[in-house]
């Protein structure tokens, strides 16, 4: 298996993007909705699957294509190729605030394992499948449930995850506990389990759920500071309730505050 040798640069803080720089011939393959602009003589091409295998005939892109059903993604990703003759440049956006995160697969063994709407974008010839649980806790309360992505090659990959990203690196039995929500992804040889918290206040009254993971080295983990879950559950409590008004953004005033400051809205 050999990916095509990109070359990157991720640009911004809160909202980024990544631009890839392409040869001629080279591409990059992205999930829909990821693109944000690209240079002239470069060409757009809707595949099945990932165009990992694609020299496998039908029956390859069938079952490529039908594993991204399971990690609730669309049967279809986009393929950017360079068809001109000098170096060109194509953009990806990520979905929301957080970071942007290249992984050179060379480096982690050639496979790569992230939660499921992690992926963003990889070098054309990696391989974007789908890693089942085989622990039936992990599946059940683990957060990403039985079913996570995975990337495999010797390409570039590209995730994306909400907030502030913080990289571990693991020893041999060293073990990091963390919020089921708050994984972005691990290396292949992380032992990944969940753990009941434990304690019936702790259970009852700490509000931060009922298990936690447990993630034990050698490898690395990468965690990441909101999960997009907890930010759209935050604005959800926060959003008006039909017939209610807003909640004045916490002024004693409430309401009246709107008419205060302009906005009349009744």
């Amino acid at each position: 298996m050999n990916a095509h040798e990109i070359d990157y640069r991720i640009y911004g803080e809160e909202m980024q993007y990544v631009e890839i720089e392409l040869d001629p011939e080279e591409g990059v393959v992205a999930e829909s909705g990821s693109f944000m602009m690209m240079e002239s003589d470069i060409q757009m091409n809707t595949i099945f699957g990932d165009g990992s295998n694609q020299e496998k005939g039908l029956l390859g892109k069938i079952f490529s294509a039908g594993k991204r059903i399971l990690t609730g993604e669309s049967l279809f990703m986009t393929v950017f190729t360079n068809v001109g003759r000098g170096k060109k440049q194509v953009s990806f956006a990520s979905p929301y605030p957080g970071k942007i995160i290249p992984i050179d697969l060379t480096e982690f063994g050639g496979k790569f394992i992230c939660q499921k709407d992690a992926f963003l974008c990889a070098a054309k010839g990696v391989s974007i499948g789908i890693e089942f649980s085989r622990k039936l806790g992990r599946g059940l309360f683990g957060g990403e449930g039985f079913i996570m992505q995975k990337m495999e090659g010797d390409g570039m990959g590209f995730i994306h995850a909400g907030g502030t990203m913080a990289k571990k690196v693991l020893q041999p039995g060293e073990i990091l506990k963390v919020d089921t929500g708050c994984i972005v992804g691990f290396t292949k040889d992380i032992d990944y389990d969940v753990e009941f918290v434990g304690g019936i206040k702790n259970t009852i009254f700490g509000g931060e759920g009922l298990f936690f993971a447990t993630l034990r080295g050698p490898g690395t983990v990468y965690i990441q500071s909101l999960p997009f879950s907890r930010l759209a559950g935050r604005v959800l409590a926060m959003a008006p309730q039909t017939g209610k008004g807003d909640r004045g953004e916490g002024s004693v005033l409430g309401g009246l505050g709107n008419i205060l400051d302009g906005d009349n809205r009744f």
